[in-house]
């Protein structure tokens, strides 16, 4: 136990011999009527109670005082107990909310456990010490900056809830930590994560950071892929991956359900880090399923996922391009793509097709829809061109991006490609030394995708990734043009192109929960709380009130780098003073102080209580 302002029991020592002092000068005479000198005794005892350096006679009040100063004294020393926390005056607190920390491998799961952590550090905080909440997972929100106010920090702590997808990219939350922090001396910021989050390359803070780790399991099976295709009229096949991301060989039940109806289960024997796979057939008038696995695990919000029956209405694809085989035969060997091609960026487009693919060509202005760019030329509105890159390496952005699923870049060899840059928008999806290669994001309620290089300017055509990144890049421009039909990664809004003549777009959730927004330029835009839970989504598009057609989309809970829920101990982030965070230091290594002040003042509280009521016992006496 320590002591934060020991001089304060020279104070309460002063304060106690004080009291003492008054009870020893204190005079205890009182009138009464005698009838006879023998009386006088006791009176002649009162006067001589007041002589200096007497010996005090018992006295519960004055024992009660002295009590009363003790704890007094020792409340304004702020004793503290050493504990794992924080002790700066300005607090950066960075929440993980990704689907991993969902994982019940501790009390209620993961978010609990970090956001009790969380609120103890808040209540161990030095008086006046200001606070800043962040919450990563998704998009980065911050429900409580720079604040000192104590119950406005504890609302936006029980108001973080977990999220679907998204991953655990730090970059932004460390950058805004390091920018607060640079602004104020004894600046410290706590991170609560199992470590499975994505830490920009070099992280550097000028603060001391505590990591504090969260969950001790590693048992997760996850339903990693599902899809129902049509190979031919009336014929469905149904698939589902199911991998084991953790440490030891599993058995598990499969369990498969049509149109909400039990179709069928299979057992799977998966070894650590491998997948088990289903692939049958299946009515042909099945238009949804549902894949279950039984039992449990650590994780159950990727136990389970979806798949709908593709449109048979085939999606319109624009392509501009002064000529390009490669591009024109993949698009044209896609299901459910009907592509209209165009050899001259300068032809008048009296449509709006879902999307549009600008090879080598930028129209000006660009047109409505979704849009993938390829090999850019000049500046726009959207991005700006700033060079080339000369034969850059390709390689996987440091997120695990659903655009390169079941693709490996390690062969594909470029020669030269345009730099793109401010993309505030965008998030890479192919990297390079030099700089990104491949972009993708939202703005403006469409998605666009800039591919730096001309194709012809690589081997990527000939490689078995073309036709791969070619149908993930449509199927997520166009839901419901791909393989896996209508899904919707769960970090991403959905944006769905209509025509002139509708008014309305209704979108209904899992749960029943309706939504209804008003197309904007020829495209309706849902995101955050609409599209929150995993599950089937219908959307419907209306004119005037009457529905005209409508769409199923999916939202699955499984992320590759979520699944992973293995508690990392050690964090790439270098910190004030040099270290690596939880290498050679951990959180429970700190300096943290749990002060109980508060304990020892409201015990004097009540012993001030017992001591009025003593003093006043004659009176109480007396009104009775």
């Amino acid at each position: 136990m320590g002591f934060i302002a020991p001089l304060m029991f020279i104070l309460g020592g002063v304060v106690m011999a004080g009291i003492v002092t008054m009870y020893l000068l204190r005079l205890r005479r009182e009138e009464r009527t005698v009838s006879s000198t023998f009386l006088w005794n006791q009176l002649v005892r009162d006067v001589e109670a007041n002589a200096p350096w007497q010996r005090l006679r018992h006295n519960w009040l004055l024992w009660l005082q002295l009590l009363i100063a003790l704890l007094l004294a020792f409340a304004l020393a702020r004793p503290f107990r050493p504990t794992a926390g924080v002790s700066g005056q300005n607090l950066i607190l960075i929440i993980d909310r990704s689907a991993s920390m969902g994982a019940t491998d501790v009390a209620a799961n993961r978010l609990a456990a970090a956001k009790s952590e969380a609120v103890r550090l808040i209540d161990q905080l030095p008086d006046g010490a200001r606070a800043t909440v962040m919450a990563i997972g998704g998009d980065l929100d911050v429900p409580a900056a720079a604040t000192t106010d104590r119950r406005e920090l504890r609302n936006a702590i029980d108001g973080i809830t977990l999220r679907l997808g998204g991953g655990s990219d730090m970059s932004q939350a460390l950058s805004l930590a390091a920018a607060l922090a640079a602004r104020e001396e004894e600046s410290e910021v706590a991170i609560l994560t199992d470590g499975q989050v994505t830490v920009p390359v070099s992280a550097t803070l000028p603060a001391k950071i505590r990591y504090f780790p969260v969950g001790t399991g590693h048992n997760n099976q996850a339903v990693a892929a599902v899809s129902l295709n049509e190979l031919a009229p009336g014929t469905l096949t149904f698939f589902a991956r199911v991998r084991n991301e953790g440490q030891e060989r599993v058995s598990r039940r499969l369990v498969v359900t049509l149109d909400g109806d039990l179709f069928n289960a299979y057992d799977l024997e998966i070894l650590p880090g491998q997948d088990a796979t289903v692939n049958i057939d299946v009515p042909g008038t099945a238009t949804t399923v549902e894949a279950r696995l039984d039992g449990g695990d650590s994780l159950p919000s990727d136990d389970v996922a979806w798949a709908v029956r593709p449109s048979s209405d085939a999606i319109p694809v624009r392509l501009v391009t002064p000529g390009n085989r490669f591009l024109a035969t993949g698009l044209g060997l896609m299901p459910r793509v009907a592509v209209t091609a165009y050899l001259t960026e300068t032809a008048q487009f009296t449509d709006t097709p879902v999307l549009t693919v600008l090879d080598a060509s930028l129209p000006d202005p660009l047109p409505d829809g979704n849009l993938l760019i390829i090999a850019p030329y000049r500046s726009t509105e959207y991005f700006s061109v700033t060079g080339l890159l000369d034969r850059p390496v390709p390689r996987p952005a440091p997120t695990a991006d659903p655009l390169l699923r079941n693709i490996q870049l390690g062969e594909i060899n470029i020669l030269k490609s345009t730099r793109v840059d401010n993309t505030p928008w965008a998030h890479t999806v192919i990297d390079s030394a030099a700089g990104p290669l491949l972009i993708a994001g939202e703005v403006d309620g469409r998605r666009i995708a800039v591919l730096g290089f001309d194709l012809h300017d690589s081997d990527l055509p000939l490689n078995i990734a073309f036709p791969l990144l070619l149908s993930n890049l449509v199927g997520y421009l166009a839901p419901g043009s791909g393989g896996e039909s209508a899904f919707i990664p769960a970090d991403q809004p959905l944006s769905i192109p209509v025509t002139s003549d509708i008014t309305q777009v209704r979108l209904t959730a899992p749960d029943g929960t309706v939504v209804e927004v008003a197309p904007s330029q020829g495209v309706a835009t849902f995101d955050g709380p609409a599209l929150s839970k995993a599950g089937i989504y219908t959307a419907a598009t209306l004119s005037s009130g009457t529905v005209v057609a409508a769409q199923r989309y999916v939202i699955n809970g499984y992320s590759e780098s979520e699944a992973k829920i293995t508690p990392v101990q050690v964090l790439d982030v270098a910190q004030v003073g040099g270290g690596v965070v939880g290498s050679t230091e951990t959180a429970q290594a700190q300096a943290g102080r749990e002060e109980w002040w508060r304990w020892l003042a409201l015990v004097a509280l009540i012993f001030l209580l017992i001591e009025w009521i003593v003093a006043q016992r004659g009176a109480l006496t007396r009104l009775r």
